[in-house]
Order: C-alpha cells, then sequence, then structure tokens
C-alpha cells in the first residue's frame, strides 16, 4: 500500500494552501484531528516548512477541488513506483542519537507543564528512565546547569496524540481520586469539600477544626 510522504510537512502545506478540513487532511495525513488542529493554531512544528503533495505526485489539483467542495469526501492518494519504506518491528520506543540529549529538556517540560502526569507516563512518552526523571526533577542530574525546558512534541521525542492521551488520562485518574494536578506537583493530601447538614438550623461544622485547632485556649 502506498504511504504518505513526511505526513506532518504535507498537513502544513494542506492547511495553508487548500480549503479541506482538518478531519479530511488528518485522514490523508494519517494524524489524529487534533494534532492538525495543533499544527493549524502553531502549538506544535512550528516553522516547519510544508510539502506540495501535487509536486511528489501524490495529489492532483482535481482531487483537492473534489474534496473541497465536498466536506465529507476523503483524499484518494495517488499510487507511486516509489519503493516503500520498510517497516521497523514493534519494540522498545527508538531515539535517534542526536535526540538522546533533548530528553532532560522534555522531561522538565513535562515536570513543569503537566505535572499530573506520573513518572511511568513520562518514561513511556520520552523513552527514558524513572532515575532520569528523577534527577532531574531533584536538580541533580549532571547537566542541570544546560538543562532548558522545551516541548517534547516540537522536539521529536514524542507525538502530540501521545502526549495528549497521556494527560487525558492522568488527569481522568486525578479526576476519579478527587485530586488537582497541584496536589499531583506537590504530594499534598486532598480533603474533599465538607457535607453541608441538610437541616438549617443546625450550624455546620468545620470537619478539620479538630486539626487546625479553634484558636481559643482549651
Amino acid at each position: 500500500m502506498t504511504q504518505l510522504m513526511m505526513p506532518r510537512a504535507t498537513a502544513v502545506w494542506l492547511i495553508d494552501n487548500t480549503a479541506l478540513t482538518f478531519i479530511q487532511i488528518a485522514e490523508f495525513c494519517s494524524l489524529h484531528e487534533l494534532e492538525v488542529q495543533a499544527i493549524a493554531d502553531g502549538e506544535v512544528n512550528g516553522g516547519m516548512a510544508g510539502m506540495d503533495p501535487l509536486q511528489n505526485s501524490q495529489l492532483t489539483p482535481e482531487e483537492i477541488k473534489r474534496c473541497e467542495a465536498d466536506p465529507t469526501a476523503s483524499l484518494e492518494l495517488l499510487k507511486t513506483d516509489m519503493p516503500e519504506p520498510i517497516k521497523r518491528a514493534k519494540g522498545a520506543r527508538y531515539t535517534p542519537i542526536s535526540k538522546r540529549q533533548d530528553k532532560p529538556d522534555g522531561i522538565a517540560w513535562l515536570l513543569k507543564n503537566h505535572p499530573e502526569l506520573t513518572d511511568a507516563q513520562v518514561g513511556r512518552l520520552l523513552g527514558t528512565t524513572k532515575s532520569t526523571i528523577t534527577a532531574v526533577r531533584e536538580r541533580t542530574h549532571w547537566n542541570t546547569s544546560n538543562i532548558r525546558a522545551r516541548d517534547p512534541v516540537d522536539i521529536g521525542l514524542c507525538t502530540y496524540v501521545d502526549l495528549y492521551a497521556a494527560v487525558e488520562k492522568a488527569r481522568a485518574k486525578l479526576k476519579k481520586d478527587g485530586k488537582t494536578p497541584e496536589d499531583a506537583a506537590s504530594g499534598a493530601p486532598h480533603y474533599p469539600a465538607p457535607e453541608v447538614p441538610e437541616s438549617a438550623d443546625t450550624p455546620a461544622q468545620d470537619p478539620y477544626a479538630q486539626f487546625l485547632g479553634t484558636g481559643k485556649d482549651d
């Protein structure tokens, strides 16, 4: 099956040069609709040069016009005689050597902007170890003075879809446990709001008074 060349760069070009919907572009480029929207908003892949699918004979002007006229239509990729890339077998996430030095920057960004993520989630997203995450958090990493918090999506350490899914999963767990991202960051216990008594004649008592004190001498 023919595969699209450089899908994100192609998505950039389609966003800038056509009236196609985000859904149509996402389907054609095998991306998530939210990722296409993030590219359009400049939240990810900022500054990436677009790739014209017309020049590399993967689309025709007629095909684009057909789908612009019908938002429910799907773009069809032209067949090509070029050899298809060999798919890598599934396994542990591989990070190119040139990107490995950027992992501490990505870790620092996630710790700062998404404290709701667990160390295990950060490790899976960036393909790093718990000891490295701890070293960045506690500023004991050997290269601490040079670490700059940078969005791991922008520097190619993970995809927007994977990050979004991890954050949503972490927030759902916090909500289920009755906590907030700030609680996760500080490790502070969460105290649920006290229940209001049914009888209006009975004054509400502070359920934490025994821990906080009444302010009066015993």
